[in-house]
C-alpha cells in the first residue's frame, strides 16, 4: 500500500512541474502580465476608496456614487492620488517618456531678445495742406482779364493770374493820388505839423493800397506817372499747381470768392491706417518706404510725421500722416500706394514664441517644465507680439523652459488633475488666492 501512495505523489509531482515548464514556455508575456496589472489593480482599487466617479465621455460630469451615462457606460472610479510631492501645484502632470515622444512634446528655453516690427498697411496720396493757397479778391469787382484759365497749369511765383475791375481800387488810386500831389506843395511849407500831416496822408493812402493786394509794380508806376490804373492784377503768393479756379472773365466776385486754389507739389502727403494693436511699435520720425503700381520698380522713402490723437470708428484703425519729397511730381494725389513702416521703438524683454502661449480668453498660462516628465501650468502676463514672438511681462524668468507643442492636450489633464484636487481638498481653493512662494520670491518685473 505504501508503495502505491509513493509512485501517485511522484506522478503528481512530475505533472505539477511539467504543468509549470509549459505556462512558462508557452503563455504570451502580455498575457502574464496583464494577469499581474490585473491583480495588482484590484488589490489597489480593494485598497482606497474612489472620491467620485467620472463619466467616460465627459470628464467634467461627475457623480460621488456608481452610475452609468445615458450610452450605458459605467462612469470610472477616481482616487485620491497620495503621491503628491509637498509645494507641487495642483495641476502638474507627470509624463513618461515614451508618451511625451509619441505626442510630440517639444520647449524651448526662455531668454531675452530684442523685438523690432515692420508695419505694413495702404496709403493714400494727398496734397500738403501746408503747401495750398487759396486766392480770394480784396474788392468787389469784375473779372476782366484772366491769364492763367486751366487747371493743371504750372505757375511760378508772383506769376499774373488775372485782372479786376474794382471802383474801389479806382477811388483808392485817386486818394493816393491826392495826398502825393498834395505832399508836393506842401513840402516846402515852413509848418512842420502841415509837413507831417502831409507825409502821413501819403503813408495812409499806400498802406491802404498794399491791403487791397496791389502789386508792387502797379504802385511804382502809380508814384511815379500818377495815371490811375482801371484793373488791378492779382498774382501768385507761391509756386505750383493749379488744382481749381473758381471764377471766369466777365464774372462777378467778391472776397468771398475763391478764384484759384494751388498747391504746391514738391513735398506731399500720404494718409494711412494701422490697427490698435500696432500702435505700440510706431511713433513720429519713423522710416517709411512706398511703393505704387502707377510707378513699377520705384520705392519712396520718406517719414512718419503725425499720429492723429483717435480712432476711426468704423474702421476701428488709426490714422497717421506721412510725408514724401516730390521733386519730379511722380506722386499724384488720391493715388494708392502700398506702405512698410519701420517701427523705430525696439523691445528688449523676455520672449517666447506665441505658440508657447495658452490664451483661455480670461488669462494668458504656459506650461513650465519642472523636471523631466514634470509640467506645471504657469499664469503669465503677455506684451506685444512680433514675428511670432511675445514678450512676457511677467510670470517667468530667463533660463526656464516651456512647451510649445502638444501643451494643450497636457494642458487638458492638468485642469483635469486641478479640479479633481479641488473636490478631493475643497480648501484649496481659498488657498490659491494668497501669493505663492514663486510670486514672492520673484519680486516686480521691470517692463520695457
Amino acid at each position: 500500500m505504501s508503495k502505491s501512495l509513493i509512485i501517485v505523489a511522484v506522478v503528481m509531482l512530475v505533472i505539477g512541474i511539467s504543468g509549470g515548464w509549459f505556462a512558462k514556455d508557452y503563455l504570451h508575456p502580455g498575457t502574464m502580465q496583464y494577469l499581474q496589472d490585473n491583480k495588482q489593480t484590484t488589490y489597489s482599487e480593494k485598497s482606497k476608496k474612489p472620491i467620485f466617479y467620472r463619466s467616460p465621455m465627459n470628464p467634467l460630469v461627475t457623480s460621488p456614487v456608481p452610475t452609468k451615462d445615458p450610452m450605458g457606460m459605467d462612469y470610472i472610479p477616481v482616487y485620491a492620488d497620495d503621491n503628491s510631492e509637498a509645494g507641487q501645484s495642483t495641476g502638474t502632470v507627470k509624463i513618461d517618456p515614451i508618451t511625451e515622444q509619441n505626442i510630440g512634446v517639444r520647449t524651448v528655453i526662455v531668454k531675452r531678445d530684442i523685438l523690432s516690427r515692420v508695419v505694413r498697411t495702404v496709403g493714400r496720396v494727398d496734397y500738403d495742406e501746408e503747401r495750398i493757397v487759396r486766392l480770394h479778391p480784396k474788392v468787389e469787382g469784375w473779372v476782366e482779364t484772366m491769364r492763367v484759365d486751366k487747371t493743371g497749369e504750372k505757375v511760378k511765383k508772383n506769376q499774373d493770374l488775372l485782372s479786376i475791375y474794382s471802383p474801389q481800387l479806382v477811388v483808392s488810386q485817386q486818394e493816393y493820388v491826392l495826398a502825393l500831389n498834395n505832399l508836393h506843395i506842401l513840402k516846402q511849407s515852413p509848418i512842420a505839423d502841415i509837413r507831417r500831416g502831409a507825409e502821413e496822408l501819403v503813408s495812409s493812402a499806400l498802406e491802404r493800397l498794399k491791403l487791397l493786394d496791389v502789386p508792387e509794380h502797379q504802385l511804382h508806376d502809380l508814384t511815379q506817372d500818377h495815371n490811375i490804373h482801371k484793373n488791378l492784377h492779382i498774382h501768385t503768393p507761391a509756386s505750383g499747381i493749379v488744382v481749381s479756379i473758381g471764377a471766369r472773365e466777365g464774372q462777378y466776385v467778391t472776397p468771398a470768392t475763391e478764384i484759384y486754389m494751388i498747391a504746391d507739389l514738391s513735398t506731399v502727403w500720404v494718409y494711412a491706417d494701422i490697427y490698435e494693436n500696432e500702435l505700440p511699435w510706431v511713433q513720429s520720425g519713423d522710416l517709411v518706404e512706398m511703393r505704387l503700381a502707377g510707378i513699377p520698380g520705384r520705392v519712396f522713402r520718406g517719414h512718419l510725421a503725425f499720429i492723429y490723437p483717435y480712432a476711426e470708428a468704423k474702421t476701428r484703425t488709426i490714422k497717421v500722416r506721412l510725408d514724401f519729397k516730390n521733386t519730379e511730381l511722380l506722386l499724384k494725389p488720391d493715388m494708392f500706394a502700398e506702405i512698410s513702416i519701420y517701427a523705430g521703438k525696439q523691445k528688449s524683454a523676455l520672449v517666447i514664441p506665441s505658440e508657447a502661449v495658452i490664451r483661455s480668453g480670461t488669462r494668458d498660462k504656459v506650461l513650465v517644465v519642472r523636471d523631466a516628465g514634470k509640467f506645471e501650468p504657469r499664469t503669465i502676463t503677455t506684451g506685444v507680439a512680433s514675428d511670432g514672438k511675445v514678450i512676457v511681462l511677467d510670470g517667468l524668468k530667463e533660463g526656464e523652459e516651456v512647451v510649445t507643442s502638444a501643451q494643450f492636450l497636457i494642458d487638458s489633464e492638468s485642469n483635469l488633475r486641478e479640479a479633481t484636487a479641488k473636490m478631493t481638498n475643497p480648501g484649496l481653493e481659498e488657498k490659491k488666492t494668497k501669493p505663492s512662494p514663486l510670486q514672492i520670491e520673484e519680486g516686480p518685473h521691470q517692463h520695457d
